[in-house]
């Protein structure tokens, strides 16, 4: 009698209970509150639905392949892409227009802090033009470098992209970078010029710019304005009449490409598919081509920007689809799904993310160890392009190290686990990974390959068991005002670079491009390139490959024994500079000690750089009130013959905290 229906539902009502045979009465119920219908064995509730909630379930199969045009927004960083986003999600009614409407598909709590997009969205608009109902599948995507898969992955769902520019700024690296990427996928690219209502706003030097840059008619730029919605309305007619309608077929059996998952812990996996042939509702068997398992449909849909199910999904829609999925690896991303007993032929998919940097990452207290393990597994769920390794270290205890797409990717996977999990960690200094040609059969024979990964700097092997060492490199695009060229070009020789290429864009403004190894871009690049071009300068770069590297390892010695912690991979010539850094940085962190302490780089046997911290020291001679200075000399013998015997016995206990000031990314180099 006393079952209730439904979480909370009785929030906000007054039950009275009914008496054996009596009539129902109804519920009676404070006004402020939201109401139910919904019956249960003694009681009813009354609700009160909302207008979008009455609507029916959007029926699919009114659009026809050719009514649909599936497309994504890309861009630089800040150049206006979810704000855009938000101005189509307001024209096709898809939301309400309010004031409040800014970055409606960014709907991370990181995302919204930076103003940023860090995970590409879907949204299906319905959109009247001429007469005639069209859908518009629109994916807003990231706009920097570290999440460029995201851009890529979004690209395989569209056929065409809007190719958003800051009329103030105009062509950036990123720009470019997204161009070629949706130019190598064949997709049809309308180029926009955005915030043309800025006071210094210069759009006919950006069309100018496209045209050299891009190879792109400048009477083909749409001029809009975003954010006060100018001329926004004539982006969705060029997307209706440029894009062309996903070449698919209806009567094929059902082929659904998954280009992203999210993990919803009611439901399961929430797979985002895109469909090249067939169709696909509830109560389907389908199988998945990655790992042959057979799944019951559940619910499909499209994102609405919010899920919305219907009853049906068509080949050439974008939406999304729930099959009872327990873990996101079950969903791989790029994987084929297919109905059961019909099998088809896999679609091609995506290469695999690329971790490009690897940290450490440890619970600051070792009893939280479980609560982030639990942590990392859900957030690596959501972010799949993340890597995770188990490891463990004398002083900091079991941990991870972990492989992220870029620094930004590191800092906003770890400000989530703050934000989204209330997890403290310690993440240490960010490295490459390295490869090393080993040399003996032996050596071959134990690692089962030739050519080996290292992650973990500890692990780098001597020079007698290696024919030869790599290091990663990049192809970086640097994008700046000429006046900046000269501190720009020393900048990054001093990194090692290589000069591959120089371009004018227009009168003031130079594309540079270098081979950079990647260890010299990693941690503090973007800050320098920042800082001496006045923040004009933009930065993108891409993956290269390896090439060979005379590459070091650093041991740390306290007192002549090795810190393992504190093991890094230099190259030779920049050794004694790094040496002398992290000599300096552990000389002001750790506590002094009645001993001497000599804290010492080394390659090898070869001391590269040395500092000393001093001992605490009792005044010996404070009772010496004159005399003769052979006594003095004695008292000052015999104390420090007592410090060269402690010295040998003594051991260094360098705490937690030291650790971390040395480890630790450093924001202020």
């Amino acid at each position: 009698m006393w079952a209730l229906a439904g979480r909370g539902w009785w929030r906000g009502l007054v039950l009275k209970p009914r008496a054996t045979g009596a009539a129902r009465p109804g519920l009676s119920r404070d006004p402020s509150a939201p109401t139910v219908r919904a019956a249960t064995n003694s009681w009813t509730t009354d609700r009160l639905y909302s207008s979008a909630e009455l609507k029916e379930k959007p029926d699919m199969s009114k659009f026809l392949v050719e009514d649909i045009r599936n497309f994504s927004i890309i861009a630089h960083v800040d150049h206006g892409k979810s704000t855009l986003a938000d101005r189509l999600l307001e024209l096709t009614g898809t939301i309400d227009k309010t004031k409040n409407n800014k970055q409606v598909l960014d709907k991370l709590q990181v995302e919204r802090e930076r103003g940023i997009t860090v995970k590409a969205q879907t949204a299906s608009l319905f959109y009247s033009f001429q007469g005639k109902q069209y859908l518009l599948n629109l994916i807003d995507t990231p706009g920097h470098v570290d999440f460029s898969y995201e851009v890529s992955r979004s690209l395989s769902a569209c056929q065409g992209v809007l190719l958003v520019v800051d009329a103030n700024e105009g062509i950036q690296a990123q720009t470019v970078a997204n161009f070629f990427l949706a130019f190598e996928a064949q997709l049809t690219v309308i180029p926009v010029i955005n915030k043309i209502d800025l006071k210094n706003a210069d759009p006919e030097m950006v069309e100018k710019q496209i045209e050299k840059v891009f190879d792109i008619p400048s009477d083909e730029c749409i001029k809009i304005s975003a954010k006060l919605g100018t001329n926004v309305e004539s982006v969705l007619q060029a997307v209706i009449e440029r894009i062309p309608p996903p070449k698919v077929h209806r009567k094929n059996p059902l082929r659904a490409l998954v280009f992203d998952s999210t993990f919803d812990q009611y439901r399961g996996v929430i797979a985002n598919v895109a469909l090249f042939d067939g169709a696909v509702s509830k109560g389907d068997k389908i199988v998945s081509a990655h790992n042959q398992k057979t799944y019951e449909v559940n619910e499909v849909g499209v994102l609405n920007p919010n899920e919305k199910s219907t009853h049906k999904l068509y080949a050439g829609q974008v939406g999304y689809l729930i099959a009872g999925m327990k873990d996101v690896t079950e969903a791989q991303i790029g994987d084929t799904l297919y109905l059961h007993n019909h099998p088809v032929e896999p679609l091609p998919g995506f290469k695999s993310a690329k971790p490009m940097v690897f940290a450490g990452m440890y619970p600051v207290d070792q009893s939280e160890y479980n609560n982030l393990k639990s942590a990392i597994e859900k957030l690596t769920l959501n972010d799949s392009s993340v890597t995770v390794h188990r490891d463990s270290s004398l002083a900091l205890g079991a941990g991870w190290r972990l492989g992220f797409l870029g620094l930004l990717h590191m800092e906003v996977f770890n400000q989530r686990l703050e934000q989204e999990y209330n997890a403290a960690v310690i993440l240490t200094t960010p490295t490459v990974p390295y490869k090393a040609v080993l040399s003996s059969a032996k050596l071959i024979k134990e690692y089962r390959q030739k050519e080996i990964t290292i992650i973990n700097p500890a692990q780098f092997p001597d020079k007698p068991k290696v024919t030869e060492y790599l290091e990663p490199i990049v192809l970086g695009t640097i994008i700046t005002p000429d006046e900046y060229t000269g501190k720009i070009m020393m900048l990054c020789q001093a990194r090692r670079a290589v000069q591959q290429n120089m371009m004018f864009i227009d009168q003031s403004r130079v594309m540079l491009k270098y081979l950079f190894p990647l260890n010299e871009i990693v941690v503090d690049f973007y800050d320098s390139l920042k800082s001496l071009s006045s923040g004009y300068a933009s930065f993108d770069y891409e993956d290269a490959g390896y090439q060979t590297a005379e590459l070091v390892k650093m041991d740390i010695l306290l007192n002549g024994n090795i810190v393992e912690e504190l093991v890094t991979i230099v190259h030779k010539d920049k050794a004694h500079t790094v040496g002398k850094t992290i000599c300096e940085r552990l000389k002001d962190t750790l506590p002094r000690q009645l001993f001497e302490i000599a804290i010492q780089a080394a390659i090898g046997s070869k001391i590269v750089a040395r500092e000393t911290v001093k001992p605490y020291r009792k005044n010996v001679l404070a009772k010496c009130y004159g005399g003769d200075i052979t006594r003095k000399m004695k008292l000052l013998k015999r104390q420090a013959e007592g410090k060269k015997r402690m010295r040998k016995i003594g051991n260094i206990e360098v705490p937690k905290d030291a650790f971390i000031k040395v480890l630790k990314t450093q924001t202020n180099k």
